[in-house]
């Protein structure tokens, strides 16, 4: 979905599993949220205040694979809508399994953070640790959606079926500025599967993608294949950028952090490109 499209209102259809959805958190009574500050995390994290009021606990999880810019941008939706806020630290990178950087290093990310919020939770007497997985997550290549399993994790949006652009457009009800920004996973997406996960890589990526934040640009990942950095831009806008002055700009500024080769995907930005066929449709850990 092209995020500069206006979204439809929400159907009768998608207005009741809403309906579901908070009747779901007012019987769990208390929940602890996988929070992140995106789509479906801030639309689970207000919806479950409303319902619950302190007793809806959001929990950020602190790492060097979360940007800064994706750290404050969820920090100000939590205080603008008054969510019971707090961060944890998580050691992903301590792992060796997540550092090697195979198909499934979400799954060790994952597995880290539902621990901590279990133990947390735990600590807290609170009833439920809930993430948010929507409909579509079911059927795309999740490896983190297994930790999620195994570490107990509810995903109430997925258990009343709301799907990625119901939760669009009922954020826009809500007034949840999320309601339009495009996805963002952990900067160790970027990295080609097999490259290790490095601070300096992960430094590298976070620094890439604000240069093209600069140009004004919304949609779009920062690629790194080794001295290879692959520039996915949203076709719709990518006319930004098709200037000779502005492929100065961006050679000089990948150059400075140290990338050889300076490519732009003409396929434009695609979310899970770096998933390979092979593996989305279920093979196991």
């Amino acid at each position: 979905m092209s995020l500069n499209l206006e979204l439809k209102k929400p159907t009768r259809k998608t207005l009741e599993k809403e309906a579901l959805l908070r009747q779901r958190l007012k019987t769990m009574q208390s929940v602890l949220i996988a929070y992140s500050g995106g789509v479906d995390s801030s639309y689970l994290a207000l919806v479950a205040t409303q319902e619950l009021k302190e007793k809806a606990i959001c929990v950020l999880g602190v790492s060097p694979s979360l940007s800064k810019f994706q750290y404050s941008q969820a920090v100000k939706i939590a205080q603008q809508f008054g969510f019971n806020f707090r961060t944890i630290e998580t050691n992903e990178l301590e792992n060796p399994k997540y550092r090697e950087n195979s198909y499934n290093r979400c799954y060790f990310c994952k597995q880290e953070l539902f621990e901590k919020l279990n133990i947390l939770a735990s600590e807290l007497e609170i009833n439920f640790v809930l993430d948010g997985s929507n409909l579509d997550d079911t059927k795309d290549f999740r490896p983190g959606r297994i930790a999620s399993s195994e570490k107990g994790v509810i995903s109430p949006l997925i258990e009343v079926g709301l799907s990625k652009i119901e939760i669009r457009q009922l954020s826009r009800r809500l007034n949840l500025p999320t309601w339009n920004l495009p996805s963002s996973p952990c900067l160790s997406s970027r990295i080609a599967y097999g490259l290790p996960v490095t601070i300096e890589r992960l430094d590298k990526v976070e620094k890439g993608e604000e240069i093209l934040r600069k140009l004004g640009l919304r949609e779009f990942r920062v690629r790194i294949h080794g001295e290879l950095v692959r520039l996915e831009i949203s076709r719709c806008e990518m006319q930004k950028i098709l200037t000779l002055e502005i492929f100065d700009y961006l050679i000089e500024n990948f150059k400075t952090l140290g990338f050889k080769y300076i490519t732009l995907d003409l396929k434009g930005y695609e979310s899970g490109s770096m998933n390979p066929n092979q593996i989305i449709k279920g093979e196991k850990l």
